[in-house]
C-alpha cells in the first residue's frame, strides 16, 4: 500500500473540509470563511544574536503579519429555537512568507477551536480559545494590538501565547447588565492523577457607558499538562492582572491600561501603557502610545518603548501601514519592537519600523 505523507493528509483534509462546509454555508446560511492577509518589510537598528545575547547589527527583512495577524478561519451558527443558538469557531495562523503555520500555539486551528451555545443567558464556549485576561488587554491596548510597537511583543515576549490560545477549556460570558459584562475561563491541564498539572483560569469585568468603558482581569496558571505538547510554549507558570480604560469623542480614541506579569521563579514585569488613535479622514488613521515596563524584583531592569503609525484604507478590505518605534532597555530587560523579527531586544537603545498591505476577506 502507497504510504501518503502527513502534510498531504492535511492538505486533503482541508480541501475536503472547506467543501463541505462550502456546501453547508450555501445550503443553510450559516457558515463563514473569513480571513487576513498580512506581510511587510522590518528595519531595526539593533538586533539580539539568541546565542551571544549581544548586538548582532541592524536587520533589514519580510515578515509575515507586520501590522496584525494573518489567518483564516470558520465560523458558524445554527438556530435551535427560542432565542438560543448552537455556535463555533475554527481559527489557523498563517505565516504568509513560507505558507507555514504563525500567530497561533503551532497547530492546524491553533488560535481558535471551540463550539458553545449562546443566548439571553450568556455563552457558553468549549474548547481551544482566548482567556478573559488576554482580551481585557486587547480591548484596552493604546495601539489596538498592532504587531509592532504595541502591548502584543511585550506580551508575548514575556509569556509566550500563555493565556492568549488556552486548551482544553470552558468559558462563561454574561450578557451586559446595566453596562457590566463578566467573563470566566476554566482550562483542564489533562494530565492524568495530577489536577494541577496545566491548570489555568481566568476572569474579567468590562463595564461600558456611552463612549467609556473600563476592563479589569485576571489570570493564573500552571506548568505542565498536555498542552506543553503544542509547539509554542503554552503554560508558562505566571499569574496576570489588568486594567484598562478607553475614551471616544468623534474620531479621536484615548486608551490607558495596565498590566502585571509575574512568572514563577523569574521576573515580575509591571507594564504601564497610553495611546491615541485619531482619523484624520475616514480612510486615513494616525496613533501613538507608549509602555514603561519595571521588574518588580529588580528595578534596575527596566525598558521605555514608543511607537507610532499611520494607516491609508485603498478599500474597505486593504489597507497600507506603516509604523516607527524607539526601545530602551535597562538591566537585564530585553523588550523588543516587534512580534516578528524583533520580539527580543538587547540593551541599550533601539529604532526600527515597518510598512506593509493587509487584506481582509
Amino acid at each position: 500500500m502507497t504510504s501518503i505523507h502527513p502534510r498531504t493528509r492535511i492538505a486533503v483534509f482541508i480541501g475536503l473540509l472547506l467543501g463541505i462546509l462550502g456546501m453547508t454555508a450555501h445550503a443553510q446560511s450559516s457558515v463563514t470563511l473569513y480571513g487576513i492577509l498580512d506581510t511587510g518589510l522590518l528595519y531595526t537598528s539593533r538586533t539580539l544574536d539568541p546565542v551571544t545575547g549581544q548586538n548582532a547589527g541592524h536587520q533589514f527583512s519580510f515578515i509575515s503579519g507586520g501590522f496584525g495577524p494573518s489567518l483564516f478561519g470558520l465560523r458558524g451558527t445554527e438556530d435551535l429555537g427560542g432565542g438560543v443558538q448552537a455556535i463555533f469557531a475554527l481559527e489557523s495562523g498563517i505565516d504568509m512568507a513560507n505558507g507555514g503555520f504563525n500567530d497561533s500555539n503551532g497547530n492546524l486551528f491553533g488560535r481558535q477551536a471551540w463550539v458553545g451555545v449562546a443566548g439571553g443567558f450568556g455563552t457558553v464556549k468549549a474548547g481551544l480559545q482566548y482567556s478573559p485576561f488576554a482580551l481585557s488587554i486587547i480591548g484596552t491596548d493604546p495601539r489596538n494590538t498592532s504587531s509592532f510597537g504595541s502591548g502584543v511583543p511585550l506580551y508575548i515576549g514575556n509569556v509566550f501565547v500563555t493565556g492568549v490560545f488556552n486548551p482544553n477549556a470552558i468559558s462563561y460570558t454574561s450578557p451586559t447588565i446595566a453596562g457590566f459584562q463578566g467573563s470566566a475561563l476554566f482550562a483542564l491541564g489533562g494530565t492524568p492523577g495530577n489536577f494541577q498539572a496545566g491548570r489555568q483560569y481566568s476572569a474579567s469585568l468590562d463595564y461600558h457607558a456611552g463612549p467609556f468603558a473600563v476592563s479589569a482581569a485576571m489570570y493564573s496558571g500552571n506548568a505542565g499538562g498536555t498542552a506543553t505538547t503544542t509547539p509554542i510554549p503554552s503554560t508558562v507558570e505566571f499569574s496576570g492582572r489588568t486594567i484598562g480604560a478607553s475614551y471616544q469623542a468623534g474620531d479621536l480614541t484615548v486608551k490607558v491600561n495596565y498590566v502585571n506579569y509575574k512568572v514563577a521563579g523569574s521576573f515580575d514585569n509591571r507594564v504601564y501603557g497610553a495611546g491615541a488613535s485619531y482619523f484624520v479622514t475616514p480612510a486615513t488613521n494616525v496613533n501613538a502610545g507608549v509602555w514603561y515596563t519595571s521588574d518588580g524584583n529588580d528595578t534596575s531592569n527596566h525598558s521605555l518603548m514608543a511607537a507610532a503609525g499611520l494607516t491609508y484604507n485603498l478599500s474597505k478590505a486593504t489597507l497600507l501601514y506603516g509604523q516607527v518605534g524607539f526601545v530602551n532597555n535597562h538591566g537585564k530587560m530585553d523588550t523588543g519592537l516587534s512580534l516578528h523579527g524583533a520580539l527580543f531586544g538587547v540593551q541599550g537603545s533601539t529604532v526600527g519600523a515597518d510598512v506593509g498591505i493587509r487584506h481582509t476577506f
